[in-house]
């Protein structure tokens, strides 16, 4: 288990990322859910030890992750949302020199050990190919490779799909679903279909804030016969803007197809849907956005 406690960061330059950010993270994948900006990267970041808290805790299991910082980094694997390679070296090549980085100085067993993290991410028939000329999802796949050297207990991936094409995205995901069997996987992503799919647990966080965590399907169940759909003209959008709590907007043919949350009943114009993850995600980011401005005046 990954317990946070009452974690906050502010940058020097005034931005306040993370606002007492409380979160218990059991082992399994766990869905972070946000906009850009939200403080995902910050929360990762920090997890893994990479910039310090102004305030709070953070433990897995007996281990303090703030005050042993080399303790934990034996026990983590981070894929960080920008991780570069270097084109002229092969998989095979930087995954060994990482290994030996790891700790892992006994020619045999690193040898084992790259062969069986390249078949696990499906590299192994291309393990001589540069890097340089791998596809975007072979990155990924390699980078998550290097995150699972040594046995991680915790392993951060952020917005790890944002670029991959759908073939890719889903070999990514699937190879995510088979590693958070045994260990704590964050999965920090502002795409969510990708925690739909994958995450039992998950949270919510807009503006450095928690505002819902728990299980996909129990919030999706909560917003039955809340969500109203509705195609409109263009022309009518900013109107059903101010009469209605609306969610979410997208073009259909060329005209609005709108979301509305409402516990009772619309007019006849409206058709009840089922809900998803998508609406209880833009829910709370617009709740939260109206008690911002609410607070502000």
């Amino acid at each position: 288990m990954l317990t946070i406690r009452d974690l906050s960061k502010t940058y020097a330059n005034g931005v306040q990322a993370l606002k007492s950010v409380s979160l218990d993270i059991p082992n399994g994948m766990f869905g972070l859910l946000g906009p850009n900006g939200a403080g995902k990267s910050s929360l990762m970041r920090t997890i893994a030890t990479l910039q310090d808290a102004d305030t709070g805790s953070i433990t897995l299991g007996e281990l303090d992750v703030l005050a042993n910082k080399d303790a934990t980094r034996r026990v983590l694997g981070y894929l960080p949302q920008d991780f570069g390679v270097y084109p002229k070296v092969s998989p095979e090549e930087l995954l060994n020199h990482f290994a030996v980085m790891k700790g892992l100085t006994r020619t045999g067993e690193r040898k084992d050990t790259v062969e069986a993290l390249l078949k696990q991410v499906n590299l192994w028939d291309v393990r001589k190919r540069k890097l340089g000329g791998f596809s975007g999802g072979m990155r990924q796949r390699f980078g998550i490779a290097q995150a699972l050297l040594g046995n991680p207990k915790l392993v951060i991936v952020d917005e790890p799909t944002a670029g991959l094409d759908p073939e890719e995205r889903n070999r990514f995901l699937n190879l995510l679903a088979e590693i958070g069997e045994n260990v704590v996987v964050i999965l920090s992503t502002h795409i969510v279909e990708d925690v739909t799919d994958l995450c039992p647990r998950m949270a919510i966080i807009s503006k450095g804030e928690v505002l819902l965590t728990g299980e996909p399907r129990a919030a999706i169940e909560a917003m039955q016969n809340r969500i109203w759909r509705k195609q409109i003209s263009k022309a009518k959008l900013a109107q059903y803007q101010e009469q209605y709590k609306v969610l979410s907007t997208r073009l259909v043919g060329g005209q609005p197809v709108i979301h509305v949350y409402s516990e009772q009943a619309l007019d006849s114009g409206f058709s009840v849907v089922e809900p998803d993850l998508e609406d209880v995600y833009f829910r709370q980011l617009r709740r939260h956005e109206s008690l911002t401005a609410a607070n502000a005046a």
